[in-house]
């Protein structure tokens, strides 16, 4: 039988275990006591780490933010000066990423994102979070020669969640695009916004 410890090993398993919780369960789900249960942990040791609902939320949404670094692969982003196919093709592999093997990951996004419309604290929190790819690809799109980087680094993020919702807890639920089709709609979207 192994022993948990406490620091960051706990740490990130209360915060997984509130990730795949949310997804499984919704918002409503997500207690303290569900997460020790769900956990395999004595009863209280989720509060011992994250007292409230607040610091509990703020827990998964730091683990989500670190999880899904790795997910897009935000190391993995080309330099701008490879032009639009690379940026293209690191972003189309970071949305099927995210459609494929990580659709829980993606689905407790949702929940949390929701959550933060309730919870100005959380919004915050959330923002800065999330904070890091947006100004990354702002970065990218400014280093393509965007001429209006604010705005097209908007219209990428939007239409990569928008996919991402459609088809993890939308109308094309049951359906995932191939990797083919999202490479081709990021180029569309590339391409329109930056002239071909």
């Amino acid at each position: 039988m192994s022993v948990r410890t406490a620091g960051p090993a706990r740490s990130d398993l209360v915060a997984d275990t509130s990730l795949a919780l949310l997804a499984e369960r919704g918002m409503r789900g997500l207690t303290h006591r569900a997460v020790d249960e769900a956990a395999g942990l004595p009863q209280g040791s989720t509060s011992n780490l994250a007292r409230t609902r607040q610091a509990l939320l703020e827990l998964a949404v730091r683990r989500l933010a670190d999880r899904e670094a790795r997910v897009l692969g935000l190391h993995e982003m080309p330099d701008p000066r490879a032009g639009a196919g690379p940026l293209a093709d690191a972003l189309a592999l970071a949305t099927h990423r995210a459609l494929t093997g990580n659709r829980t990951l993606t689905l407790a996004r949702y929940e949390l994102a929701l959550e933060a419309t309730r919870r100005p604290e959380l919004r915050a929190y959330f923002d800065a979070a999330g904070a890091r790819f947006r100004d990354q690809l702002a970065a990218l799109v400014t280093g393509l020669g965007s001429t209006d980087p604010a705005r097209h680094t908007l219209s990428l993020i939007a239409w990569a969640d928008g996919l991402m919702f459609s088809c993890v807890a939308g109308s094309f639920g049951a359906e995932v695009p191939s990797l083919e089709d999202v490479r081709a709609g990021v180029r569309e979207l590339l391409e329109g916004m930056l002239g071909g």
